[in-house]
């Protein structure tokens, strides 16, 4: 008599076909995404190869400015512009997505809760162009009266910073529910206030997702093009003020890329190559705090 054999499917039956398919396919699609970023790089270097062999990287940060038909082509001010607007749209961004995050994941009910959540979601969903003409029609006049001429570092860092809330709140939001309830229990049991339990206790557990959140948050908004080009002016300076107009490198690549020709065209995939390297970079140190919370939590 034959032994039966209880949830044990044969060699050739057609769902263990399929899972022998299943991961040589998404390996697959895998090496496909990562082939793509090496093309992409491939691609930009390239394309800035000939500019790059004149003069070699550090001529883009030692010319005396960025006067593409002098063949002078320093990114000084545009970088430093796009390092500016994303340290300052953190600085105002991230108080604001902690304290979401804390409201919702441990004070807020469970409806309003869920509330909030939907509204950070559908806000991560809105298309940054709106965030721009928010800031052209809301934001800038209101600059503008106060310091002209209004488009400035200072708009494009309160849009920017209300654009990378979304980002910010949801990730911190999953590192706190992260945080174990042995220790939030332990801290009642305790005596200590809830106030004391999640400055001194939640947020240090959750400081590296914290700043993992704040990372990518900062990838997203030194790679922002849209926004910074319709709120920021767009003059080619190193800002002394935050109500003076500014140049992203990322606009800077979108205005002048219909129309660039020869060395002038090379010097802009040079800019899409330290943009490419700036994010991967945070990226990168994303990943890093991510795995090291994840090491600690183990």
């Amino acid at each position: 008599m034959k032994a039966p054999t209880f949830g044990m499917i044969a060699p050739s039956h057609p769902a263990t076909r399929r899972g022998w398919l299943f991961w040589p396919i998404m390996g697959g699609l895998a090496l496909m995404g990562a082939l793509i970023i090496v093309l992409i790089v491939a691609f930009l270097l390239r394309e800035g190869f000939p500019l790059l062999a004149q003069g070699g990287i550090t001529r883009f940060f030692t010319d005396e400015g960025w006067w593409p038909l002098e063949a002078s082509f320093n990114m000084t001010p545009m970088l430093l512009a796009s390092l500016y607007l994303t340290l300052g749209a953190l600085v105002v961004a991230t108080p604001l997505s902690l304290a979401i995050a804390l409201v919702t994941t441990f004070k807020a009910s469970a409806g309003l809760a869920r509330l909030l959540r939907n509204l950070v979601e559908l806000s991560a969903a809105v298309p940054t162009v709106v965030y721009g003409l928010w800031g052209v029609t809301s934001i800038v006049p209101i600059l503008n009266m106060w310091n002209p001429p209004g488009a400035s570092l200072l708009a494009g860092i309160l849009v920017v910073a209300l654009m990378i809330i979304p980002t910010i709140t949801l990730l911190t939001q999953s590192a706190l529910q992260t945080v174990p309830q042995a220790y939030i229990q332990g801290a009642a049991a305790l005596g200590v206030s809830s106030s004391q339990t999640l400055l001194r206790i939640v947020i240090p557990s959750a400081s590296q997702g914290i700043f993992s959140a704040m990372v990518l948050g900062a990838a997203r908004a030194i790679g922002e093009t849209m926004v910074v080009l319709m709120v920021c002016g767009n003059i080619v300076q190193v800002p002394t003020s935050l109500f003076d107009p500014v140049r992203a490198l990322t606009a800077n690549i979108a205005l002048e890329m219909p129309y660039a020709m020869g060395d002038h065209r090379a010097s802009l995939f040079v800019a899409g190559l330290v943009m490419l390297m700036l994010v991967s970079v945070l990226v990168a140190l994303g990943e890093w705090a991510g795995t090291r919370q994840r090491r600690m939590a183990a």
